[in-house]
């Protein structure tokens, strides 16, 4: 059962199927599925704060079950991608196009950025190249530099766009996180570069190489599918990497490094991200809640991600925070008591 419970992800694909095959509020399922019952069940379900043994580590860390599963997910995603742009146009109803695009938007997000993320930590090309390819869904490859060698290296002070202020409203930071992790990771890729004693526009750049991937991609949708589904996949990848920067909201938010009498910030430690040990968003999102953990060590698969007491705790698990988050006084009130418990 320990490995077994990971495949309820697949419950967000199907019900994003029964979204593109209904109308009416089915439409809207997989937006209710994880912002109505998953939130409402982590409330009343007992937060799991247990680590693996030694013994369930090791084995754990030699199954080929755990990577294997994220494999998957990526013939999962491109077929319900290619179902959406063959089909979209066939809804009836405003409501019902809205519903659609939303789901598809959301396995943008859960699927195609959450495991791209995953991925892309990996030290295998392989593996990397697949996280590619999901991020790719999104149009959000800019995620992989700038995460990796931007955002491990800068969270928890002013220079990560991705670390959340104190009482900053999350639709402000949208735009700041998106956009200037856009550019950090354009200036990453032109510093690898000049290491590298090549041209700031050598085909090595990876930004560069993303550029054209997504010109090519959304230019193969325009000639294919026309002006409308092309518009109608923007809006789901929009949908996609709002959900990764709420997430992004609610994992460092408040949280800071402190500066030492050298300038240098301390280093970075389990205290400075946010953790949720509540079980559905753990397993759904293939335990990115316990973000604690990953921040101390970023290439740990995330079956052997561990909680510790050193890691603040949100109330909730991830997906009812997100919801918390678009009230920003309300998740004002409710978490600065959290982030001054925490920095104590």
């Amino acid at each position: 059962m320990r490995k077994l419970k990971y495949l309820s992800v697949l419950s967000l694909p199907l019900c994003v199927w029964i979204s593109f095959q209904s109308t009416g509020i089915l439409t809207f399922l997989p937006a209710l599925y994880l912002f109505g019952v998953i939130p409402f069940f982590e409330l009343i379900l007992r937060v799991d704060s247990q680590n693996l043994s030694e013994q369930e580590n090791a084995l754990a860390k030699k199954d080929s079950f755990y990577s294997v599963l994220l494999y998957l997910m990526l013939p999962i995603q491109f077929g319900f991608l290619v179902y959406f742009l063959f089909h979209i146009q066939e809804a009836q109803t405003t409501s019902d196009l809205i519903g659609r695009i939303s789901s598809m938007g959301l396995m943008c997000g859960v699927l195609g950025i959450n495991i791209g993320h995953e991925l892309g930590h990996r030290s295998n090309r392989f593996e990397r190249f697949i996280g590619e390819l999901l991020l790719l869904s999104s149009l959000e490859n800019h995620f992989l530099p700038y995460h990796n060698r931007g955002h491990h290296t800068n969270v928890g002070t002013k220079s990560d766009p991705a670390t959340a202020r104190r009482n900053e409203w999350l639709y402000v930071f949208w735009f700041r996180s998106q956009i200037g992790s856009y550019f950090q990771a354009w200036k990453i890729e032109f510093s690898r570069m000049k290491i590298m004693k090549k041209h700031l526009f050598s085909y090595e750049n990876k930004m560069l190489q993303y550029s054209i991937l997504h010109s090519i991609f959304l230019g193969s949708i325009f000639a294919y599918f026309g002006l409308a589904v092309l518009i109608y996949f923007l809006f789901a990848a929009m949908i996609g990497i709002l959900l990764l920067e709420t997430v992004n909201y609610i994992e460092h938010y408040g949280l800071y490094r402190q500066k030492r009498e050298n300038g240098n910030y301390e280093t970075v430690k389990r205290k400075h991200s946010w953790n949720s040990n509540h079980v559905i968003g753990r397993v759904v999102l293939f335990e990115l809640s316990r973000h604690s953990d990953h921040h101390f060590k970023a290439d740990r698969p995330y079956q052997l991600m561990e909680t510790s007491e050193e890691s603040p705790v949100m109330p909730t698990g991830y997906p009812g925070m997100m919801l918390l988050s678009f009230i920003p006084p309300i998740f004002f009130m409710v978490m600065n008591k959290h982030v001054n418990k925490a920095l104590q």
